[in-house]
Parts: structure tokens; C-alpha cells; sequence
């Protein structure tokens, strides 16, 4: 048996389910799509939480914006990034808002938009291969939900979005495939009626020698906690968060995360980082969503990006008399990849660049994200426009450099200008309780309640200088060690 669709959707996640109801609208003559899933059951997943304003714009311009009623969805109205007991706070520029949600009441929400959509079958099914004729993919090969015998679906164009863990990449990648690198996982949990130092704002918890922390608010009482966490695992994850990580988060979460933790399992989802390729090998088939491009979710821009790339490759194969005509495909996907890039490249380098210095390993990386908070605590443009760049709304790898850079030359001044820690050992027990250090003409002592050390925060003298020197060397290499990498990765075409 046979069915003969126009487009073939594989995957009714984000962009599977967004991209068939965009199609469905199409000004072109009307087309016959199949929207193919595994399971149509609410998916359960711990990341694609929160949405980005620039993505609630593209839902909106997709017509779209009915999935997010009636889901409990939380306004977002910025960041507040805490660090060593400092929080500054980050606002989306102009009153701009995200949103964040359960991720799968709002994918059953894109669906039910697909399935009300002219034209479109959603159908629950798994794909087992896809058909080729001739060096072309002519449809799949699948098998209904409660059947044992495989179906013959066949399509001009045979669309690709079955995620991350994608069984067809490699085959319609060919040698044009990129190899995906996991930088760290997710450990995720949800805390009940949990008190973020900001309402209705991501927190970014820095944490010394470990991964970052996020938590958003994605229902009237739940809210999401992220860790992450670096390799190799722990064996005891939960004995890792309340032992590492939970004494550097805000006093008030504390309880909540213990509550959370004793409840439930800790999930944990690969945080993994695939660069864009061309995508001319395979004719008849291309890649969408986290099937062809991933970046670190820390920023929380992967859903934006889908939508994105949704909208434009839907307006542009709108335009496509014939979808058999690879060469008009070919000019298709060569316009999506030129367009798509303002944004994505931005967002993906972003994602994977704030990562390293947020989760800062080593010396130099620690300087730079002391740096980092610090550049943010001057406010004004120094907020603006990187958030401005996270959120979407500043699609520019020219204005995300321009920061970045001059982020590292804060640092780097940092170390020269400001007081850096120095520890300020005790001599015995007696003097724990009752003696105070001797402070030096522009020093501050400060408690580490964590092992109970005394520490002077103090101006560098010039005998630091030369050490300092060296180091700010090494600060101003490690900044482009980290960008130079990632900006290769969206520039090459080939």
C-alpha cells in the first residue's frame, strides 16, 4: 500500500508541527502533507521551556500564536544573573517579553494548530527508512501506531525533524555531515512554588567550578531547575546538587530543591552543539530543527531558531512551482541558508560562548567571567545589547564580536583596577571567633562562609603586574580561542 503526499514531515515536535501548518497556508496551489510521529502522546522532555521574544514574534507572524493560551504560560521578562551572592538584573530591552511553559503542552499545541490545518494529515507513525529511486528520496517507509506492517508514504519533498537524536541525518548529510560534540548535560528537576529572586525573570546562577544553573518559572507553581553538569557524571547526582552546587544558589531555592530532589528522579538531557552544514547531497530530502542545527541551551535560543527557519524555508517554498525540480530546490535551500543566518549564526555562537565562560574551567576563563558580571553591573548598553542578542531581537554576529571582545578587555582591565581576593589565613581556633585581620590600605575583609576562610579584597600592587600581564596575554588568546572556532563553523559554506 501506497499514499502519495506532496510534503512528507518526519517529526511533529517544534518546527515538524510549526512547519506543516505554515505550509498548509500557502498562497501556492493547495498541497497534501503528511505530518508523521512517533507518538502523539504529550511529550515529557526537561529543555525547550522557554521561548525567547524574537521566537513569540516568528509564532505570531506563523499564525501560531493560539499555543501558548491555555498552557499556563509565564511572561518572561528578562534575566537575573546571581553570583557569588551579587544579582544583577538583565531586562529585555523595550518591554519586550518571552514566555516560558511546560515544553509538552506547547508542542500538543502546535500539533492540534496541524491538525486543524487544510490539507494536512497527522499521522502516528514510525519511521522505519526512507525510499530512494534513482538517488533521490521518494517518501518513507513506516508503521502505524497498533499495526506490524510497514506503509509505503511517498512525497515530492521528504522533510527531516525528528530531533536531536535524528535516525536519517547521516544519510542525508552524506559527506557534507558535521560531527556533533556534547559539551555537558542538563540535570533538571521541578521545584513547587519556589521563590526566584525576580518574578517572572530567568535566573542564571554562576557557580564556581561547576556548570551554571538555570531556573524559570513554567507554571503557576512549578518551576524548572537546570544543572549543568560536566563529564563524567557523578555517580550520586542528587547528592552532587545539594553538596556542590545548591550552597551558591539564593537561600530561599534551598528548600524547594531538597523537597524536589527527594521526590522525584533527576533527569538529564546531553547538552550537544552541531554546526549548520549545506544541504545539497541528498535530493529530495532536507534537515530541520535539531535534526541539522544545535546549539547549547543555556541561552535558550533552540526553539527561536526552529521557528525562524520555519518561517523562511515556508515562504520561500511557497514560491516553487515544482517541487521534483531540484534545481529550484537547490536555489531554495540556498537562499534559506543565507537568510537563516543573521540569527541563527548569532544565537549559536552566543549559546556556545557564553557557556564556556559561564561555566568557567581553569584560571583565564574565571577572570573572564568575573568580567563578564562585572561588565554587565554598568548597565546600559552593556545589558542591552547583549540581551538584545540572546533574546533574538539583534540578530548580528558583528554586534555579539563587538561585545564579547570588549568583554575580554574588561576583564582584562579588571584584574589591574579592581580588588581581586586574597585568602587571609588564621592562626589558630581561638582567633576563627574572635580576631579580625589586619586590612591594607585599600582592602575589605570578607567571610567565605563555605569553609570558613578570611579573605582581603585588595587593589594589585605593581609587583602583581608583570604576573598579571601574562596572564591578561592569556585572557585576550583564550577569547579568541573560544570565538574564532565558533565563527568558522557558520561561515564555512562548504
Amino acid at each position: 500500500m501506497s499514499l502519495q503526499y506532496d510534503v512528507l514531515i518526519v517529526g511533529a515536535g517544534i518546527a515538524g508541527s510549526a512547519l506543516a501548518h505554515a505550509l498548509s497556508q500557502s498562497s501556492a496551489s493547495q498541497r497534501r502533507i503528511a505530518l508523521l510521529e512517533r507518538s502523539l502522546a504529550q511529550p515529557d522532555r526537561i529543555v525547550g521551556e522557554l521561548l525567547q521574544p524574537a521566537g513569540v514574534a516568528f509564532l505570531d507572524k506563523l499564525g501560531l500564536q493560539g499555543a501558548l493560551e491555555g498552557i499556563d504560560a509565564i511572561p518572561v521578562h528578562g534575566y537575573a544573573v546571581v553570583h557569588d551572592g551579587r544579582i544583577v538584573h538583565i531586562p529585555y530591552p523595550d518591554g519586550r517579553e518571552g514566555r516560558s511553559f511546560h515544553h509538552g503542552l506547547f508542542v500538543q499545541g502546535l500539533r492540534e494548530h496541524a491538525k486543524r490545518a487544510k490539507g494536512v494529515d497527522v499521522i502516528e507513525a514510525t519511521v522505519n527508512e526512507l525510499v530512494e529511486e534513482e538517488g533521490r528520496v521518494v517518501g518513507v517507509k513506516a508503521t502505524r501506531s497498533g499495526c506490524k506492517e510497514r506503509e509505503v508514504f511517498r512525497a515530492d519533498l521528504t522533510i527531516i525533524a525528528d530531533g536531536c537524536f535524528s535516525n536519517f541525518r547521516s544519510t542525508v548529510q552524506g559527506p557534507s555531515a558535521r560531527p556533533s560534540s556534547t559539551k555537558s548535560h542538563f540535570c533538571g528537576a521541578i521545584l513547587k512554588d519556589a521563590r526566584l529572586p525576580m518574578s517572572q525573570h530567568g535566573t542564571v546562577a554562576l557557580v564556581r567550578g561547576h556548570g551554571p544553573v538555570l531556573l524559570y518559572q513554567i507554571s503557576e507553581h512549578d518551576t524548572r531547575i537546570l544543572v549543568d553538569v560536566k563529564g563524567p557524571l557523578p555517580s550520586d547526582l542528587k547528592k552532587h546538587i545539594i553538596t556542590e552546587v545548591m550552597p551558591s544558589l539564593p537561600n530561599q531555592l534551598h528548600e524547594p530543591i531538597r523537597a524536589a530532589l527527594s521526590a522525584d528522579r533527576v533527569r538529564r538531557m546531553p547538552n550537544s552543539f552541531l554546526p549548520p552544514a549545506p544541504q545539497t547531497h541528498k535530493r529530495g530530502a532536507i534537515l530541520l530543527g535539531d535534526a541539522w542545527n544545535m546549539r547549547h541551551p543555556l541561552t535558550g535560543g533552540g526553539m527561536t531558531v526552529a521557528l525562524s527557519d520555519v518561517y523562511i524555508l515556508s515562504q520561500h517554498l511557497d514560491t516553487v512551482n515544482d517541487l521534483l525540480d531540484w534545481s529550484q530546490m537547490k536555489d531554495v535551500l540556498n537562499k534559506w541558508w543565507w537568510e537563516r543566518k543573521g540569527l541563527a549564526a548569532t544565537i549559536n555562537i552566543m549559546s556556545v560562548a557564553l557557556y564556556d565562560v559561564f561555566g568557567a574551567d581553569g584560571e583565564c576563563l574565571t577572570v573572564f567571567q568575573d568580567g563578564c558580571f562585572k561588565y554587565f553591573e554598568r548597565g546600559g548598553e552593556s545589558v542591552r545589547g547583549p540581551v538584545s542578542l540572546l533574546s533574538g531581537i539583534a540578530p548580528s554576529t558583528s554586534l555579539l564580536a563587538y561585545h564579547f571582545f570588549y568583554v575580554a578587555l574588561y576583564s582584562i582591565w579588571s584584574l589591574f583596577a579592581h580588588p581581586r581576593r586574597m585568602r587571609a589565613p588564621r592562626t589558630n581556633s581561638k582567633s576563627h571567633m574572635n580576631d579580625t585581620p589586619n586590612m591594607t590600605g585599600n582592602g575589605e575583609v570578607h567571610t567565605d562562609e563555605k569553609n570558613s576562610d578570611m579573605h582581603i579584597m585588595q587593589i594589585p600592587s605593581i609587583l602583581d603586574y608583570p604576573r598579571l600581564f601574562w596572564l591578561s596575554c592569556r585572557v585576550l588568546w583564550t577569547a579568541i580561542a573560544i570565538f574564532g572556532p565558533l565563527l568558522w563553523t557558520e561561515i564555512r559554506w562548504w
